[in-house]
């Protein structure tokens, strides 16, 4: 008897192998355009993406993807066109083993058409042009460079043993793309061409998306300040007694509840930028990269204009934990203040409410003793008239028999209303 195998073992496995990189011959070109929603693209309905790839099919008569697929390649006219949904984009890519007469032609992307862009269900957020060609003299590589690319924000270097030279300024042209150009080595693999061209295409959308947090962060500095200076006041205030200590718990509690909200709404697109950084750097790493005639690599680029924006991200995100902590902090301070305040309030109450019980004892006291009596006023005056037949028995007259009645009669009251006393107690 076999084994049985896990339910998505296969699954889990074939994933591994789902998006496998594109062979490209050289020379050849390759454009791109990465569309993301808005908002809520996590939770997008993924089934109008599948949709808006259909539509692109059919203009071709070719073959649809399978339903629910996250990835598709197929040819579309003189194109090899590769479609991948990912958590928060979709992207598309089209290959073609030519090139245009004039480097970074707008024209290549006709392939993806005007009117068929206008209704993505989402917005444009990468597109790139990249230009795969042979590699020329050292010379001849720079005369191009200086054509297509400006000079001020060119990254170039050598990468994967000197097998390729990669260029790009990281700048949208007025096309609306990012040009990347590659010069291959004539011995270079046509698997090692698609790898190296997939990683442009990764490196530009990566980093595009990790952008959107140094976005975010700009939006929050004005808020984040007022909070910040908000809660600064409220700390301040702990010490005053002159203030409502409820008063400013409120206040306390409202910051707070804005600093959550902040948190919550924005942990996402932290933590997405945190991913999509690391996959950017990973990238620029495994290309190797070396010199080329002493220019800046795409890593040094990176450092010097992409990272000072991801440290601002995690310096916002530290920034906004902290201060959430010190609402949180400040927060168990003011109770502990309105609990010592409140326990001397009811301590307080007790003493005014033992002072009335001593009063109202005082007062019980003083009333038991008139009812004593008075109850003895009337049994003296019930025992005198139910003896009143034995005075002239005894020979006492009515003032003798009551005042010799009058102790016994108040003791027997006295005893009757202690003995009642204590049954009570």
């Amino acid at each position: 008897m076999s084994i049985t195998d896990h339910p998505l073992r296969y699954e889990l496995a074939n994933e591994l192998h789902a998006r496998p990189f594109p062979t490209l011959d050289v020379p050849c070109t390759a454009v791109y355009v990465a569309i993301k929603r808005p908002e809520q693209a996590v939770g997008r309905d993924r089934q109008a993406d599948l949709q808006h790839l259909i539509a692109l099919l059919d203009r071709h008569g070719a073959p649809h993807p399978q339903p629910g697929a996250t990835h598709y390649s197929g040819r579309i006219g003189r194109h090899e066109v590769k479609w991948e949904s990912h958590t928060e984009f979709v992207t598309y890519t089209a290959f073609t083993s030519t090139l245009s007469d004039r480097a970074f032609d707008p024209a290549d992307f006709e392939v993806f058409p005007k009117d068929w862009l206008a209704e993505a269900p989402g917005v444009r957020v990468a597109a790139c042009h990249i230009r795969v060609q042979k590699r020329p003299e050292s010379a001849a590589v720079d005369t191009l460079l200086s054509d297509w690319f400006v000079p001020e924000s060119l990254a170039v270097s050598r990468v994967l043993d000197d097998d390729a030279i990669l260029a790009g300024d990281f700048r949208i042209d007025p096309a609306g793309h990012t040009r990347f150009a590659v010069f291959a080595n004539t011995e270079t693999g046509t698997r090692r061409v698609g790898r190296i061209v997939q990683r442009l295409c990764e490196i530009e959308t990566y980093k595009s998306m990790s952008m959107l947090g140094f976005a975010r962060v700009k939006q929050l500095s004005a808020p984040l300040g007022e909070v910040e200076k908000t809660l600064s006041q409220l700390v301040d205030q702990l010490g005053d007694d002159t203030l409502p200590a409820e008063e400013t718990l409120a206040r306390l509690l409202s910051t707070s509840a804005a600093l959550e909200q902040m948190v919550t709404r924005n942990a996402f697109r932290f933590g997405a930028t945190g991913a999509y950084e690391a996959i950017v750097n990973q990238r620029i790493s495994v290309l190797r990269e070396e010199r080329f005639q002493g220019r800046q690599t795409f890593a040094e680029f990176m450092m010097r204009r992409y990272d000072p924006a991801m440290r601002t991200v995690k310096s916002t995100e530290g920034r906004l934990a902290d201060l959430s902590d010190r609402a949180m902090r400040a927060g168990e301070l003011l109770r502990t203040r309105v609990d010592v305040e409140r326990s001397a309030q009811n301590q307080k109450v007790l003493a005014s409410m033992d002072k009335r019980a001593d009063m109202q004892l005082k007062l019980q006291k003083t009333v038991e003793g008139l009812s004593v009596v008075a109850i003895s006023y009337y049994a003296v005056s019930l025992a005198s008239y139910g003896a009143y037949p034995l005075a002239k028995l005894l020979g006492l007259s009515k003032a003798e028999l009551t005042a010799a009645l009058t102790l016994p009669v108040v003791a027997v009251v006295w005893w009757m209303i202690r003995r009642i006393q204590k049954k009570m107690h």
